[in-house]
């Protein structure tokens, strides 16, 4: 049975500013179960793309749909807290909480009404291989990749079918890198997650189902 799209562009454009053209023309499929790799020199769009599926930005042109709904009929906020779980190259983590507090603020910001919100978010962490000890530390004091884990735990608490991450290795050694992508594969191979990630690195690019390459436009507006 054939598979269907969660996330689809349709001609997609988007025009920084009035006049410098970013994104022209851009038709895409993402499906369940599948962690793409979007790869391309910097002004690409790559990061343009990624605020243009979690619905913080508004095409110029074209039309993005979300299981078959044109996400510009639906309330921005619902899609981005219900759908949408977005993780960061630089964490961005509240550095005077520990691990698990930000995974229960985020818990709170999403609405979900949970009975043990501490408890849903130590398994969380857990499955991310992040331990209780280490939960309860302030987050400045965990390395990198369990900084990255614990944002990535914090981007699943309200269980998003897709998953955007933007550099999220950037700042990881290569051995650590490579957990991580292993957990994001998990995530679309295991958990049935779409997974798309933004990288320059090739190693991380071999780990992907598919690659899809941006590059940058020189064309302008008149």
């Amino acid at each position: 049975m054939e598979q269907t799209a969660i996330l689809k562009l349709d001609n997609v454009g988007y025009t920084y500013d009035g006049r410098v053209k970013v994104l022209d023309g851009l038709s895409l499929e993402f499906f369940p179960g599948q962690i793409v790799g979007i790869t391309g020199r910097s002004g690409a769009g790559k990061s343009t793309l990624l605020s243009l599926l979690s619905g913080l930005t508004k095409p110029t042109s074209g039309k993005i749909f979300y299981q078959g709904r044109d996400i510009a009929d639906m309330n921005r906020f619902d899609y981005r807290a219900r759908h949408i779980g977005v993780v960061f190259q630089g964490y961005n983590l509240l550095p005077a909480l520990t691990g698990v507090e930000n995974v229960i603020m985020s818990l709170e910001l999403s609405g979900q009404k949970v009975a043990d919100k501490r408890n849903k978010a130590l398994d969380l962490l857990e499955q991310m291989g992040v331990d209780e000890y280490t939960a309860n530390r302030r987050v400045l004091k965990l390395s990198g990749g369990e900084q990255q884990r614990v944002a990535i735990a914090r981007a699943l608490c309200y269980e998003p079918g897709i998953i955007l991450a933007d550099e999220p290795t950037g700042n990881l050694d290569v051995d650590t890198q490579e957990q991580v992508v292993e957990l994001l594969r998990d995530l679309a191979h295991k958990n049935g997650k779409c997974v798309i990630v933004v990288t320059h690195s090739p190693q991380v690019s071999k780990m992907m189902d598919a690659v899809i390459p941006l590059a940058p436009l020189t064309k302008k507006k008149a």
